[in-house]
């Protein structure tokens, strides 16, 4: 089964055990929104975040939204303050992104599961001259992705890879000269038990289908309008 579901209701026959779960938190006076997973168990997680990156268990993933003024030099230390405040606990992963998350995509592709917040502020090539002027507007596409069967340290790095193909097609296609911004993250998660699967390439079961499920949701949330949170 394929589909895209922005408010991320999810009626597929086999549920994932976890869902994201939409709340805010009071900053300076202004109501801000941020998304986060509690897992019901720690898994096994590979993620290019600020916070809780590289590969692990991992408790809960938070994907919070700030101003585009944001200008803190410790972004850890925030994350970590804001999982506090949600009793988030043990290690765990912290996103940031200038992205309403309210404006969340969730894709589904088979049993892999992929959640995307699109902002396309500040678009780039990954292999463009260095000293080209920088880029002022902000924008970060995170992507959170979830299999139900547990990948080799091996297929995860692929798998971020693969995700990361994906979504450069996806902005092709949108019509953009550009790869993604210079603050994307990719996080994937998995089961720590069982069988693990080897590979997270395009061409294998739970690679090609989180690729099409990445592909969907940030064609999806790249085609819509953008206003930053706090333009609105």
């Amino acid at each position: 089964m394929r589909w895209t579901d922005p408010g991320c209701h999810l009626p597929y026959r086999r549920r994932v055990p976890f869902k994201p779960i939409l709340t805010a938190r009071l900053e300076n006076g202004e109501s801000i929104p941020l998304l986060f997973w509690r897992l019901p168990t720690p898994m096994r997680a590979v993620s290019s975040a600020p916070l809780g990156g590289g590969i692990g268990l991992r408790g809960w993933v938070l994907n919070a939204t700030v101003p585009m003024s944001y200008a803190r030099e410790d972004p850890q230390q925030h994350l970590v303050a804001l999982a506090g405040d949600l009793d988030l606990d043990g290690p765990g992963v912290g996103l940031l992104t200038g992205v309403d998350v309210t404006q969340r995509v969730a894709a589904v592709d088979g049993e892999a599961e992929v959640w995307a917040t699109v902002g396309l502020g500040a678009p780039i090539m990954a292999a463009a001259e260095r000293d080209l002027p920088r880029q002022h507007k902000p924008g970060t596409i995170n992507i959170v992705a979830f299999v139900p069967v547990r990948l080799s340290d091996a297929a995860l790095v692929n798998a971020v890879a693969t995700i990361t193909e994906a979504k450069a097609q996806a902005l092709w296609e949108l019509g953009l000269s550009a790869t993604g911004t210079a603050t994307d993250a990719v996080t994937v998660l998995c089961p720590p038990d069982g069988p693990a699967e080897p590979y997270g390439g395009p061409l294998s079961l739970w690679g090609a289908r989180l690729a099409r499920a990445a592909h969907r949701a940030v064609r999806e949330g790249g085609s819509r309008p953008k206003i930053p949170w706090s333009e609105r």
